[in-house]
């Protein structure tokens, strides 16, 4: 099947998370809504492979764009498709016409509260939780809270009167242990209501107290030996940990509101918008839009949110935002959430907009790798405060162990990719011992004493693997090569990623999510990978060979022979002369079994 570059470019680069897709045509009507446990995966699917199905390939063929939604799990994905499917009717999706919701639990607003599962939300102080994405596990954790909890089912008014007045008599639930006989006073109102919090807690994801009471229940039968009640709580506390009801894509604690969250990159601001209607996200819409002179942040997202609402046509009186913006709007409110559920919203909404930004850029490399370079050229200019652009990057990295077989190592970097054949090791000459600022001096000196000599490529940027120390030591040598303010040079220290420049005590913090960051910690990493395979091997051929060598006439060569045949010094200082002549030769086998000889006599 032929793929266009673009639908190419956007499969490559969609998230491996849980979410929705939407496949749209060349005229950018809605053709199919999905859910997907791993976006890249499932929507890939569908491009490289065969379909029997005649309607699914003329979709296939249709489709131009491919827009997704990232949530947090695969249930909100679930929840979030029957929402846009309800909300748009695509050609190709199932018709969902009929006004059949998903399930909820519902502990009723009355004395002695009933818990049940109901399709119907009524505003009359009841409390719902889901909702649920299938009957069955609804149905099952509706059981399962019973059978953990005894609570009664009947319809019965269990008004305080009433009880007194002995109206009712015991059911069949309390004489097999399902009901605690509220309705004949066996149960207090007090004791059935810490059932009731209790529910509540799981239901609202708050069980750490529950499962805790459970655990010292257990431990209790356990001490008494007492281990099939002692394993009953052990299952129960297991389905708990396990258990989530938790969703922002259906939610019964937000009505009608919008939402609103941006990233940014240079001049490009990514907004994410959510439109939620009684409770639910019923559309979600994605606004690109490049900064002309010096706006704000305020204005830009201002004016995002009144493009967005006016497409959308939304009248929702409340936006959730990240912050409060300079003006307001006429016809609703902005509220800045710190907590609960509306900003949970605004985190996914803000998620949405950087898998967005991600995603563009990973696209862009593939369609346009020279227009991607050049962007990330100029954002590295910017954030590093550099005169030019870093096209060429050198980073130094040093390796010892208690000042033996010390190495630095050089990675190259040319724009922004890894240039593996101009990869650099370097052997210290001077350095007695374990002095790493000396090291970096004495490797830097001959790194660029070389590119003057030889008139080689000079960097743009010089980044040191490490913090003011080593700059400094690096430092010194650009000043005798006459370099410094020539080229721009950075120390990055591990434990922080903290940025030194020369001269300044106070580092710079990058943003943690950035290219320029990602980009220098690539190169450092680099540096450290290639620093640490050679110093590996230096190190081994010289704790393996070290006695081997000392015997005059036998080559680093000779030494691995014979070690690869009798595979230790012990061995060759013990093999008889005859061995060692079938391995290397007579004269060479005479040289190790004399030395060997005569070590023997001096012990």
């Amino acid at each position: 099947m032929e793929i266009s570059a673009q639908i190419d470019a956007i499969l490559k680069t969609l998230p491996e998370k849980p979410g929705v897709y939407q496949y749209f045509d060349v005229e950018e009507s809605i053709l199919y809504v999905g859910k997907a446990k791993n976006l890249k995966k499932r929507v890939s699917s569908y491009f490289h492979k065969e379909h029997d199905n005649a309607r699914l390939r003329i979709l296939v063929r249709k489709i131009f764009n491919i827009k997704t939604i990232v949530v947090n799990t695969e249930y909100d994905a679930l929840l979030l498709e029957n929402n846009l499917i309800k909300q748009y009717q695509p050609r190709y999706n199932i018709n969902l016409k009929d006004d059949k919701t998903y399930p909820w639990l519902c502990i009723k607003k009355e004395p002695f509260p009933r818990f049940f599962s109901t399709r119907t939300k009524i505003n009359d102080g009841s409390e719902y939780f889901g909702p649920y994405g299938s009957v069955y596990a609804m149905k099952t954790m509706l059981a399962f809270l019973r059978e953990t909890f005894p609570l009664r089912t009947c319809s019965l008014d269990l008004t305080e009167k009433n009880i007194e007045q002995k109206k009712f008599r015991a059911c069949l639930d309390y004489h097999i242990g399902t009901c605690k006989g509220p309705c004949i006073g066996e149960q207090t109102l007090i004791d059935y209501d810490n059932n009731i919090k209790q529910i509540k807690n799981i239901l609202k994801g708050n069980i750490s107290s529950v499962i805790r009471d459970f655990k010292q229940q257990m431990h209790a039968h356990a001490e008494k030996f007492e281990f099939e009640k002692a394993q009953v709580l052990k299952e129960k506390i297991d389905a708990f940990e396990k258990f989530q009801a938790k969703s922002m894509v259906v939610s019964n604690t937000i009505e009608n509101l919008d939402v609103a969250a941006f990233v940014k990159e240079n001049d490009v601001y990514y907004v994410n918008y959510f439109h939620v209607v009684n409770g639910a996200i019923i559309a979600s819409k994605m606004l690109e839009i490049k900064k002309k002179l010096d706006e704000t942040d305020s204005e830009i997202l201002l004016y995002a949110i009144y493009e967005i609402r006016n497409s959308l046509q939304s009248t929702a009186k409340e936006i959730v935002v990240p912050f409060y913006p300079e003006s307001e709007l006429p016809d609703a409110k902005f509220f800045v959430p710190k907590a609960a559920d509306k900003k949970i919203l605004l985190d996914l909404c803000q998620r949405n907009a950087e898998q967005h930004r991600v995603d563009k850029n990973k696209q862009l490399a593939l369609i346009n790798p020279e227009e991607h370079t050049e962007r990330i050229m100029q954002q590295m200019k910017k954030d590093l405060r550099m005169k030019e652009e870093p096209r060429r990057i050198e980073c130094f990295d040093n390796s010892n162990i208690q000042g033996h077989f010390a190495v630095s190592a050089m990675t190259v970097f040319i724009d922004a990719k890894p240039a593996k054949k101009e990869y650099r090791h370097f052997n210290v000459k001077t350095v007695e011992g374990p002095d790493d600022f000396a090291t970096m001096e004495e490797v830097i000196y001959r790194r660029y004493k070389r590119v003057l000599e030889e008139n080689l490529d000079m960097p743009q940027l010089i980044v040191i693997d490490g913090g003011k120390g080593q700059l400094g030591a690096a430092i010194n040598s650009l000043n005798k090569l006459d370099l410094m303010g020539k080229v721009a040079i950075i120390g990055i220290a591990k434990r922080l990623e903290e940025i030194y420049y020369p001269g300044d005590s106070i580092p710079m913090y990058l943003d943690k999510k950035s290219e320029t960051l990602r980009i220098i910690q690539h190169i450092r990493d680099e540096a450290h990978r290639f620093g640490i395979t050679h110093h590996r091997n230096k190190r081994s051929k010289g704790s393996i060979t070290t006695e081997l060598n000392n015997i005059k006439g036998i080559s680093d060569k000779t030494a691995q022979k014979l070690l690869g045949e009798l595979k230790s010094v012990k061995q060759i200082k013990e093999a008889s002369l005859e061995t060692l002549v079938s391995s290397i030769g007579k004269a060479k086998a005479q040289l190790v079994f004399d030395y060997f000889k005569q070590q023997e006599k001096t012990v």
